[in-house]
């Protein structure tokens, strides 16, 4: 296939600039426009129609936000891929850029292994375009919970712990099987072994037990694990979360 190409509207050039080497030698993606605020932003959006094929679009930025941005491509019926990257993560932000038909919306700070999944997924599903709601309040509700409770997204037990809590949630048959099903599914994703899985997810818990919000993690964990004796186990940690975010979405409606 043809290299999908990227136009970034962000004014973190530090970003932008981390994007652009992550793709600099990829088989399937490149970054070949940028801009730095919303009013670039849509110029170059309008007058390079034809040389990018999916924008990745931060919504706070100077002369203009993200919305703006929205509002103008709908204004001037372009029609294009969009990805909303941004560390605001209220409901009814999510709701609005909903409306504008946006493929996905990835909280920041990010994965970049993150990012290239969501590019290439968004070619994956050409008749399909609309975001969808509850996986990513989903997702932004566990990054959310992850930080708080002090687990650095750079560790790799973070991506193991995050995809675990969305695997237990979306298939709670799983809870009996973390060792026998939950590992070698993770394992398998990211091309490791279960026993580095098992040890990374160790890790973070004890990073998180040293540096996170102590308030939280009695909210959390103190009806299932007596914190004051001990951490709790992988699969206490992972399910523990999974089902306080169950209890969440059902009691909104989610």
């Amino acid at each position: 296939m043809e290299k999908i190409r990227v136009l970034m509207v962000d004014d973190n050039t530090s970003l932008v600039g981390m994007v652009k080497e992550y793709f600099k030698n990829h088989e399937n993606i490149e970054l070949v426009l940028t801009a730095s605020d919303g009013v670039e932003g849509i110029a170059v959006i309008e007058k390079e129609v034809n040389n990018y094929d999916i924008i990745i679009l931060d919504l706070i930025m100077p002369n203009k936000d993200g919305i703006y941005v929205l509002e103008e491509m709908k204004k001037r019926n372009i029609r294009k891929r969009v990805i909303v990257s941004t560390s605001y993560n209220a409901a009814e932000v999510i709701r609005e850029v909903a409306e504008y038909g946006v493929n996905y919306y990835i909280l920041k700070p990010f994965d970049l292994h993150d990012l290239e999944k969501r590019i290439l997924e968004s070619f994956k599903v050409t008749d399909n375009k609309s975001i969808d709601i509850h996986h990513n309040n989903l997702q932004i509700s566990i990054t959310k919970i992850l930080h708080e409770l002090g687990i650095p997204s750079h560790i790799k037990g973070y991506q193991y712990i995050r995809d675990g809590i969305e695997i237990i949630y979306r298939k709670p048959e799983t809870i009996g099987g973390i060792t026998k099903e939950l590992y070698p599914e993770l394992a398998s994703k990211y091309s490791t072994t279960v026993s580095r899985v098992e040890r990374a997810i160790r890790h973070a818990i004890e990073v998180s037990w040293n540096r996170g919000n102590w308030a939280l993690m009695e909210e959390i964990f103190g009806h299932s694990v007596d914190i004051d004796k001990a951490k709790p186990t992988n699969s206490e940690f992972i399910v523990t979360i999974a089902d306080k975010l169950k209890l969440e979405f059902n009691r909104i409606g989610g």
